[in-house]
């Protein structure tokens, strides 16, 4: 039997969301030419269907891809859910489809376009989020430690437990003004919520002396007869650059 493929998915963006779109396929015998987020709105001569949010069919959907395919599956199918890919639905839906006829031995099938599209999704997104690890710098306001990212990749739930792990007894906010999201840290509880703009005061005199302390160290311990840019901007891409301390006058 052949499945239905004149059709679009619309759903609320997500995880779980997702997940039901993928419940959705399989159990209504349908392929949809196209999925997409409420706040991603599309134009599509399709017939749009919208996938209610089921909790119960997601965890479904999750327990089969461990049981089915294999725990490294699920973790390209977050990181390329976590992506700025404007086709990342349907690369996890094509993705679980071959997974489920394959197995576990999917994941290792880099010569199928299917397979290396998600693989080098997640490789991106992990990358950004390994970097958000090491280049992001926090400033003081006020006792609270805040900091701002423009990553491509929606990266929060990647260095949360990174961050509230390392400062346990601090509060702090990491503010993602691509994705307008916030990680927000106090007193042991972490949430990650949508927070449209941010504005945050200025700098005080104890928090500046703290920059240029930071800003002589960096200038110190670098070696001027091994500075090399091309090096530098391979480790360090220049789009981190306008939120580290370091490179500010």
């Amino acid at each position: 039997m052949s499945y239905r493929s004149d059709l679009a998915y619309i759903y609320d963006g997500s995880f779980d969301g997702l997940l039901c779109c993928v419940y959705e396929s399989y159990y209504k015998r349908e392929l949809p030419s196209l999925i997409f987020s409420h706040s991603e709105l599309q134009e599509t001569l399709f017939p749009v269907k919208e996938i209610e949010t089921d909790i119960i069919n997601a965890q479904k959907v999750e327990d089969s891809i461990k049981s089915s395919i294999s725990s490294e599956a699920l973790r390209l199918v977050r990181l390329c859910y976590y992506s700025c890919e404007d086709n990342r639905e349907l690369v996890i839906l094509n993705f679980l489809r071959l997974g489920y006829k394959i197995g576990p031995k999917v994941t290792s099938m880099l010569a199928d376009d299917t397979v290396c599209a998600i693989t080098d999704i997640a490789r991106s997104v992990s990358r950004e989020g390994h970097f958000y690890k090491e280049f992001l710098r926090f400033s003081d306001y006020n006792g609270a430690l805040v900091a701002i990212i423009e990553p491509k990749n929606f990266v929060l739930p990647l260095v949360m437990y990174h961050y509230c792990d390392r400062f346990p007894s601090e509060q702090f906010l990491i503010y993602d003004e691509t994705n307008k999201h916030a990680l927000v840290y106090q007193n042991f509880d972490r949430a990650i919520i949508p927070l449209d703009h941010l504005e945050v005061p200025k700098a005080c005199e104890k928090e500046e002396k703290y920059r240029a302390l930071w800003k002589q160290f960096y200038n110190t311990i670098a070696i001027e007869g091994r500075i090399n840019p091309k090096l530098r901007r391979n480790n360090m891409p220049k789009r981190y650059w306008k939120h580290l301390t370091e490179f500010h006058e």
